[in-house]
C-alpha cells in the first residue's frame, strides 16, 4: 500500500481484517497534516468524512465520543487537525503499523507475477499486489504564465506558491499576496491571509463566487423528495452518483469526464461566506494573461470586464486545483507506466469495478480513480465503496496465489 491517507488506511484496515499480509508505506495522513494551512476546515460534513472500518465503531462520532468530545453536526464545520487526529486514531485500532520509508520504485517483478518494490533506503522486496493510494500528492497545477515565476520550482523566498504547499501562511503578514482561484481552496486561504495581516485580493474567472448552503438539520419531505441529500449535497444527480459509483463506472468515458469535469464546480463553504464577503477584495471575471518577476515583486496583467489593468504584488498563492497525471505518480518504473491504460481524454488510469488496473495487481484508489468511478472518489466519503472491492479483489488474489 502506497500512501497512508484515508483511502490508503481504509484499504488497509480491510485487507488486515480479511488476515492478507500488507504492508503499508507512507506518513500517517500526510498530506492533511502537511499540504492544509493551519486555521482551515473540511469543506465536507460530518456524515462523509467516515473513514471505512471493517466493522462498527470506526466512524468520526465513534472517535469523538471515545474521547468526550461533542458530535459533530452538519452546522459544524470540522477542522482539519480534529480530522488528523482522528486519522491517527484510526490507524492505530485498525490498521497496526505504517512504514514511514518512501517507496521510490515499483516495477514487475523480473520474474514470475508481482512487483518489485524498492525503498528509499534501498531496501528491495516482492509484492503479490500494489495499491496506489496517494491522494494528489505530486498532482498541484500552477498554470503556465505562474510557473515561468519560478521555474525551478516553488522554494523558500518563490514569488508563485500553490496553497498546498503552505502548512502556515502567517509568514505574508503585511505583503500583498493575489491568489488565484475561486473555489474553497482560494477563498479559505485568502480569509487565513487577511487575518493573518497580509493584504490580499482573490481574482476569479468565473462572473461570480458561488457559496454553499446553509444546511437544514431537519428538511420537510417535499424538499427531501425534490432534491435528495448526498454526502456531496443535495440534488437528484449528486445522490445518483454518490449512490451508484459502480454505474458511473458503466457510462461512455465521454460522459464520465463531462461528469468528472463539471459535476461540482468551485465554491465556497456556507461557514465561510461571513469570513470573506465584504472583507476580502474579490474580483470576479479576472483572468491572468501574463506574469513577469519585476524587483522581488509580481507584475500581473489581468484581463476583465473593465479591460486589461496591471496588478504588483509580493506573492501569487495559485488555488487552481490539481491535474490528475500518471506521469506524475513518481515511482512506477518506464515499463509499468508504459503498460497502463488511460481514460481516453486523460491521464487517469482506466480501471476495472475492482479498482484494478490495466496491469494486473496494481490497484488505484482516491482521486486517480475518480474519472472512472465519479466525484465521490475526491472525497472521503468515497473510502467505504473503493476499500470494500479493492479488499475482497485482493483477497481473492491472494488466496489463489
Amino acid at each position: 500500500m502506497v500512501g497512508a491517507g484515508p483511502y490508503g488506511l481504509s484499504v488497509a484496515a480491510h485487507l488486515r481484517a480479511a488476515g492478507v499480509p500488507v504492508r503499508i508505506f507512507g506518513e500517517v495522513m500526510g498530506s492533511w497534516r502537511h499540504a492544509m494551512a493551519t486555521g482551515m476546515f473540511l469543506k465536507s460534513t460530518p456524515a462523509a468524512t467516515d473513514l471505512s472500518a471493517p466493522e462498527p465503531g470506526g466512524r468520526l462520532a465513534d472517535f469523538r465520543r471515545v474521547h468526550g468530545e461533542p458530535e459533530l453536526t452538519e452546522l459544524t464545520p470540522i477542522p482539519c487537525d480534529v480530522f488528523v487526529r482522528y486519522g491517527m486514531w484510526f490507524q492505530k485500532r485498525y490498521v497496526g503499523e505504517v512504514d514511514s520509508a518512501r517507496v521510490v520504485a515499483v516495477g514487475q517483478a523480473p520474474s514470475g507475477p508481482g512487483f518489485l518494490v524498492r525503498l528509499n533506503d534501498d531496501q528491495e522486496f516482492r509484492a503479490a499486489a500494489v495499491i496506489v493510494a496517494t491522494g494528489l500528492n505530486g498532482l498541484a497545477h500552477i498554470p503556465e504564465e505562474l510557473r515561468l515565476l519560478a521555474p525551478e520550482g516553488p522554494g523558500v523566498g518563490a514569488l508563485v506558491s500553490h496553497t498546498s504547499h503552505h502548512t502556515d501562511l502567517s509568514p505574508y503578514a503585511g505583503r500583498r499576496v493575489a491568489v488565484i482561484g475561486g473555489g474553497q481552496s482560494a477563498l479559505e486561504s485568502a480569509a487565513l491571509l487577511h487575518e493573518a495581516g497580509a493584504e490580499v485580493q482573490v481574482l476569479v474567472r468565473e462572473s461570480r463566487v458561488l457559496w454553499g448552503v446553509k444546511p437544514d438539520l431537519v428538511r420537510p419531505w417535499t424538499q427531501r423528495v425534490a432534491k435528495p441529500a448526498s454526502p456531496l449535497g443535495t440534488g437528484w444527480a449528486l445522490a445518483a452518483v454518490c449512490t451508484a459509483p459502480g454505474g458511473v463506472r458503466r457510462l461512455p468515458a465521454s460522459a464520465r469526464m463531462l461528469l468528472f469535469r463539471r459535476a461540482l464546480g468551485p465554491s465556497g463553504g456556507w461557514w465561510l461566506r461571513d469570513r470573506v464577503e465584504g472583507i476580502v477584495p474579490v474580483r470576479t471575471s479576472s483572468r491572468v494573461t501574463r506574469a513577469e518577476a519585476s524587483e522581488c515583486r509580481v507584475r500581473l496583467e489581468v484581463d476583465g470586464t473593465g479591460g486589461s489593468e496591471t496588478l504588483t504584488v509580493d506573492h501569487v498563492l495559485a488555488a487552481t486545483g490539481y491535474r490528475l497525471d500518471l506521469d506524475a505518480v513518481p515511482f512506477l518504473s518506464p515499463e509499468a507506466r508504459g503498460a497502463l491504460a488511460c481514460v481516453p481524454g486523460s491521464k487517469a488510469p482506466h480501471l476495472s469495478a475492482s479498482f484494478e488496473s490495466s496491469v494486473p495487481g496494481l490497484y488505484f484508489t482516491g482521486s486517480l480513480a475518480a474519472p472512472m468511478f465519479g466525484p465521490m472518489m475526491r472525497f472521503v466519503a468515497g473510502t467505504e465503496f473503493a476499500a470494500t472491492r479493492i479488499a475482497r479483489h485482493a483477497s481473492q488474489a491472494s488466496a489463489m496465489h
